[in-house]
């Protein structure tokens, strides 16, 4: 449904700097009625992606596709485009006008796509009502900051349902939220898949939000995909060092000792040759790659690209491709 090839997005640097690139090769897919978790550590370039995949910002190379169709960046085929793709930002308070009514909230979008007015205090009902705020019109008169965080957030999402969009771009939904109110938040995005056929991307360095909604999920790391394939497969049994790492600091977490990453990750206008998270790779400063004798490949040789084919898992790590070593021959006692 949604899709990029090759996205690479880079950003001019100030005073003859290079180019930092934010998105460096990424090939990603959305299918219909799925949700795909985009995962990473602050800075990664996650919602960059994000806001590449809306067509706010345009790709320095490959491209972005929906339904199969390469998007073209002139304001009226992109204000098409934005009505079957809605975003759905981090900070609900941020997002909503706090002098507008819920009401008026609710309704600009569809006021500004389709210029009309007919019907809209239905529309709107509808939207809030899915949204999860019943009875509607007890909203529609109130503002924002009568609200709770999560009615605010369920505000924000009715503004994008009253497109009917087909994809809902979602960035750290619940990040700014009580835990308490997440659940629910989680539980109306699963709602809509199910009962709408609704996909989504959901942003997010949280990755026990990605395994309760998600059904794909992608890790990023210095501006491409690193891991790919189903939440099991991913979260459950990863195979690159970095998703181990993610996932060894969680406290229901089965994959043993803590790993902790050593610095920051590299400037993204100075990658590093060979593996991208080879500076910090605990595998690699274990000596553990040096034993699978793909020490030098980590440090000299790209992994390379992602494809971004849904049902295929894949990795970007030479020591997790490396054979199994043979076990060493007994020679007897003594």
């Amino acid at each position: 449904m949604l899709s990029t090839a090759g996205l690479q997005i880079a950003f001019s640097g100030r005073s003859g700097r290079a180019a930092a690139r934010a998105v460096d090769g990424v090939d990603l897919e959305i299918g219909a009625g799925e949700i795909v978790a985009l995962v990473g550590e602050s800075g990664c370039g996650k919602s960059t992606l994000a806001r590449a995949l809306l067509g706010l910002v345009r790709p320095t190379a490959g491209a972005v596709s929906f339904h199969g169709r390469g998007l073209v960046y002139r304001p009226r085929d992109l204000k098409a485009f934005r009505r079957r793709v809605q975003l759905v930002l981090q900070d609900p308070t941020g997002a909503l006008n706090p002098r507008h009514t819920v009401y008026d909230a609710v309704a600009e979008g569809r006021r500004i796509h389709t210029g009309s007015t007919a019907d809209e205090r239905d529309h709107v009902a509808e939207a809030l009502s899915r949204a999860g705020l019943r009875p509607p019109e007890r909203f529609f008169l109130r503002y924002p900051h009568e609200l709770s965080g999560g009615q605010r957030q369920r505000v924000a999402i009715a503004g994008a349902l009253i497109l009917q969009p087909e994809v809902i771009v979602a960035d750290e939904p619940v990040a700014s939220l009580d835990a308490s109110v997440r659940g629910e938040i989680l539980q109306l995005l699963l709602r809509l898949r199910d009962d709408y056929g609704l996909a989504a991307l959901v942003v997010t360095h949280d990755l026990g939000l990605a395994w309760n909604i998600a059904d794909r999920a992608a890790v990023m790391y210095l501006g491409r995909v690193v891991e790919t394939g189903t939440v099991e497969e991913v979260l459950a049994a990863p195979r690159h060092p970095y998703t181990r790492a993610l996932l060894s600091v969680l406290p229901e977490s089965s994959a043993g000792e803590q790993q902790i990453l050593a610095g920051e990750p590299p400037d993204p206008t100075r990658i590093p040759a060979g593996c991208r998270f080879h500076v910090r790779c605990p595998v690699l400063a274990s000596g553990a790659a040096q034993a699978a004798g793909v020490a030098d490949r980590c440090r000299s040789e790209d992994p390379g690209m992602l494809g971004g084919s849904p049902g295929v898992a894949q990795v970007a790590c030479h020591w997790a491709h490396a054979p199994e070593p043979e076990p060493a021959e007994w020679a007897g006692p003594g």
